[in-house]
């Protein structure tokens, strides 16, 4: 016979919820060029508490719009909360969920090596491997430029870990659908109405 514990731990297992699988989220934020906007959109995230895996931003096709690619993760429930946070923003003109789409990423890097003459072959071999460029050389230093996928990116940090990486800079993942459309089926081209007679432009610096 069972004991009394033994069933209480038994039921709770089969009432409890199992607890929601943490996933990641690309969001694509199309907002109106103005400045602090991007202090809004970075501030509602602090605010709630939200963890951003990347941010990034800059100026469209569209001169008076932005986009704003935002890589998250966590449960169904609290990525929901994030795009109904962010529909509410004023200034942010669409949210779009990317992350089921075929979609193309990319992220920019520059790093910094320490590289004496004797480590320069080996370096170079490397940066011809991941298809990157070397954009600049110093007397005890180069600069290599790497883009591609998060995973390649990461990749070739982690082969040049035995040289010493004086710096290291990242743009953070900017997306794209795949194709004419957006995944809803709307292709966006005009600002909104009342942005569109508006003389000045703002470049995304001032976001």
């Amino acid at each position: 016979m069972a004991s009394s514990a033994g069933v209480q731990n038994l039921t709770s297992s089969i009432t409890e919820p199992p607890q929601s699988k943490s996933m990641r989220q690309v969001l694509s934020v199309l907002v109106q060029n103005q400045p602090g906007v991007l202090a809004h959109v970075s501030g509602m995230f602090a605010s709630r508490g939200y963890n951003i895996d990347s941010l990034a931003v800059g100026e469209t096709e569209n001169p008076l719009l932005s986009r704003i690619t935002v890589v998250v993760r966590g449960n169904e429930r609290h990525l929901e909360q994030v795009r109904k946070q962010l529909e509410k923003i004023v200034t942010v003109v669409k949210v779009q969920d990317i992350s089921g789409a075929d979609f193309v990423e990319r992220d920019l890097m520059l790093l910094k090596l320490k590289a004496t003459p004797a480590d320069r072959p080996a370096i170079q071999s490397l940066v011809e491997i991941f298809r990157g460029r070397i954009v600049d050389v110093g007397p005890d230093a180069i600069m290599i430029e790497i883009s591609g996928q998060e995973k390649k990116v990461e990749a070739f940090i982690e082969a040049v870990r035995d040289y010493e990486i004086i710096e290291l800079a990242r743009t953070g993942r900017i997306a794209l659908v795949r194709g004419g459309r957006t995944p809803d089926g709307v292709v966006v081209r005009e600002a909104p109405e009342e942005e569109a007679e508006q003389p000045v432009v703002h470049g995304h610096s001032h976001l």
